[in-house]
């Protein structure tokens, strides 16, 4: 009964799914539309000539692209208990979210946004279930390792992070079958919830799993402690894994020691200002851009942002293999907002994506603008080609060393200690320069030293992001920064 019904529902879900996927443009420029009627009711959109806009020429010209701090003084008045500031009334909701090192920020979410996060996650899983035929998860129980659902209230808005609204939104066919329990969900001590999570999951059949890789690593870490036994053989029935928050690729190989055998795996990318995409298919890393979520997508290209170049473009006119910056509109009022982001394209039918990074996370001491994708790719493929398992790992630049040149510095948790640093560091050396043609020209020019590891004791990096406030829930470390503020600190943990 249970495969009937899940498969025909997908069935149905995905088969509807089709009209925005194969008219992209079409519907793109419908949510434009749709965006500008609703905005036209606001404050923002009196003051930006909504009323005006009728292209999206007319709309760049309208509005200026605004990251978080600029665009704080209209979430500011929305907090104080205004209405119609951004979007007409009022959210539902403030997701409360921050950085490792950044302040919090105050997302607004409207009731008609909620929706979007619910149905993207819920089509997600439809469409595992129509591409496999898999529905075996169905039956046993899913967890979601998440921050808490306690939300607080401010002028009659809720506030809390992403993880803990949605699970205030679980639909009604799954909430026989979640775990864990609303109380310990409720647990703020990181590591007091995940062994409160362990000893309330341990003897369940779990058939679903789904969180931020490092802490769904740690739970498994905590079950293979207590039991002895790799994840696959405690729950025997676990046929599927859900992630997002960061690149899965790092972490593949621990994985896969964790687990013990093949279990797939689907990522998702949910953040506080939307739902924008998901993998459509199981062989395929890349996503499908989501296009019926009430949100419009620009672009533009990093190399020219960087330099102060404005020209932002529509989903119409990009290109595969750019590195874009993300922007967005959306119905939960945020207009032209720099998410922070970067994407490239994979595929343009239908639009398919890769998260590259955070525009504010890369390393150009020296011109080299290396990318979250370059290293996290050099940590799977150094992996695979050696066998390792890393754990967690930053990098950042070393302008001033004691002798010699300067160098990147990566600081790697590995599950064992490896005393063949020299082979470990030449391999991802090689593949850096493989992958970054202006850092292969600054080694080769003598500018930079190939790079250099140092080691973090095994637990380093839960203790360092237990000491900046950051251990568990939707927070995970930065894998490159352009100082070393996370450099300096982890110096306290190193072998």
């Amino acid at each position: 009964m249970y495969h009937y019904i899940a498969r025909n529902f997908a069935n149905h879900i995905v088969s509807k799914n089709q009209s925005w996927i194969k008219n992209p443009i079409k519907s793109q420029t419908k949510t434009l539309k749709n965006l500008i009627d609703s905005g036209r009711k606001t404050f923002f959109g009196d003051q930006h000539f909504f009323k005006d806009i009728r292209k999206y020429e007319e709309f760049k010209e309208s509005i200026p692209v605004r990251a978080y701090e600029k665009y704080k003084v209209y979430i500011e008045r929305v907090r104080k208990g205004e209405s119609n500031v951004i979007w007409p009334g009022k959210p539902a909701y403030f997701c409360k979210t921050s950085g490792t090192t950044s302040g919090v920020k105050h997302i607004p979410i409207f009731k008609n946004a909620i929706k979007t996060h619910t149905n993207s996650a819920r089509d997600s899983i439809l469409n595992y279930i129509l591409n496999t035929g898999d529905t075996n998860f169905i039956k046993g129980k899913q967890i979601f390792i998440q921050g808490s659902p306690i939300l607080k209230n401010q002028n009659g808005i809720k506030i809390g992070r992403l993880s803990g609204i949605v699970a205030h939104h679980v639909p009604f066919y799954l909430r026989h079958s979640r775990m864990p329990s609303w109380d310990v969900n409720c647990i703020e001590d990181w590591e007091e919830k995940i062994n409160a999570i362990v000893d309330q999951t341990i003897n369940q059949n779990m058939t679903l799993i789904s969180g931020i890789p490092p802490w769904v690593q740690m739970y498994f870490e905590k079950i293979i402690e207590k039991r002895g036994k790799q994840i696959g053989d405690v729950f025997k029935n676990f046929s599927l894994f859900i992630y997002g928050g960061v690149s899965f690729k790092p972490y593949k190989n621990i994985f896969d020691e964790l687990i013990g055998r093949k279990v797939n795996s689907i990522e998702v990318y949910p953040a506080s200002e939307g739902f924008f995409a998901f993998q459509d298919q199981i062989d395929n890393d890349s996503m499908l851009l989501i296009l019926n979520n009430n949100i419009y997508y620009e672009f533009i290209k990093v190399k020219d942002l960087l330099i102060g170049k404005k020209n932002y473009i529509c989903l119409s006119d990009v290109k595969v293999g750019e590195n874009y910056a993300l922007v967005i509109s959306t119905s939960s009022g945020l207009w032209r907002y720099d998410i922070g982001d970067t994407v490239q394209f994979t595929q343009l039918e239908p639009y398919r994506i890769i998260v590259t990074g955070r525009i504010k996370q890369f390393i150009s001491a020296f011109g080299e603008h290396v990318i979250a994708k370059e290293v996290e790719t050099t940590i799977k493929e150094v992996s695979s080609k050696l066998n390792l398992k890393v754990r967690e790992f930053t990098v950042a630049p070393q302008v001033s060393p004691k002798a010699g040149l300067p160098f990147h510095e990566w600081f790697i948790e590995f599950d064992e200690i490896n005393d063949n640093l020299d082979e470990i560091e030449g391999i991802m050396d090689k593949i850096m320069q493989r992958q970054n043609i202006y850092y292969k020209d600054l080694i080769q020019g003598k500018i930079l030293s190939p790079l250099r590891i140092k080691k973090i004791k095994k637990g380093g990096f839960n203790l360092f992001m237990k000491s900046v406030g950051k251990l568990g829930g939707q927070n995970k470390v930065p894998h490159l920064s352009n100082d070393r503020k996370i450099a300096n600190q982890l110096k306290n943990y190193t072998i």
